[in-house]
């Protein structure tokens, strides 16, 4: 089956109809049990060409994220990073974090977009008016660049933690529950780096005194 590669369709039609700072917005950190949850919004210069090779994180390589996220940071109009620390994933939980770092992304972009497009859902708590596209980042050009873009910025700071525990491999697994990262929980226990509220942590945190 061929791969579905994002379009400039959906950008394309607002640029037509005057529309011209179109944000798309992605996170990433949803599932690992340690680290922030990362967002990215992107806007790229209307008639814009299309950027080779652009697919949803998730299907690339680590060399072909960085090489992508390097190509979008030449030719995108704007990109705005936000995330939401472990405390804020704890406090609020993962969705609303993750909608926290969205909001924290669009203010840093440093433009107003006239519209901006969403990786899933609708999320009404992002503040403002958007649409959300299903497999965004598998369709929507603008999208699948916020997306690589949260991914890589992530993965530099999982290993930047990684450097200082060693122990979990963050710097291989990110912090998702690979079985290295499940056996230094078994055998260290939870930094504050961890989510507790994230099973098998919240287990881990259980006092059973």
């Amino acid at each position: 089956m061929k791969r579905r590669r994002p379009t400039l369709e959906r950008e394309a039609a607002l640029w037509r109809a005057g529309r011209l700072i179109v944000a798309g917005i992605d996170e990433a950190g949803r599932g690992p049990l340690a680290g922030p949850v990362v967002a990215a919004a992107v806007v790229f210069p209307p008639q814009c060409r299309p950027i080779r090779g652009l697919a949803d994180s998730k299907l690339l390589t680590a060399a072909a994220r960085e090489r992508l996220a390097a190509v979008i940071r030449s030719r995108a109009a704007a990109i705005g990073v936000g995330a939401a620390s472990v405390r804020e994933i704890d406090r609020w939980n993962i969705r609303r974090a993750s909608i926290l770092a969205m909001r924290r992304a669009l203010t840093r972009l440093g433009v107003t977009p006239s519209d901006v497009l969403v990786d899933g859902l609708p999320c009404p708590e992002l503040g403002v008016p958007h649409v959300a596209i299903v497999d965004g980042d598998a369709r929507c050009h603008s999208i699948a660049a916020a997306s690589i873009i949260a991914k890589t910025v992530r993965d530099h700071l999982m290993a930047l933690l990684g450097a200082r525990h060693p122990r979990y491999a963050w710097t291989t697994n990110k912090g998702y529950a690979t079985a290295e990262h499940l056996a230094a929980l078994d055998a260290l226990g939870f930094t504050a780096h961890h989510r507790k509220t994230f099973h098998p942590i919240a287990q881990l945190s259980l006092s059973f005194s």
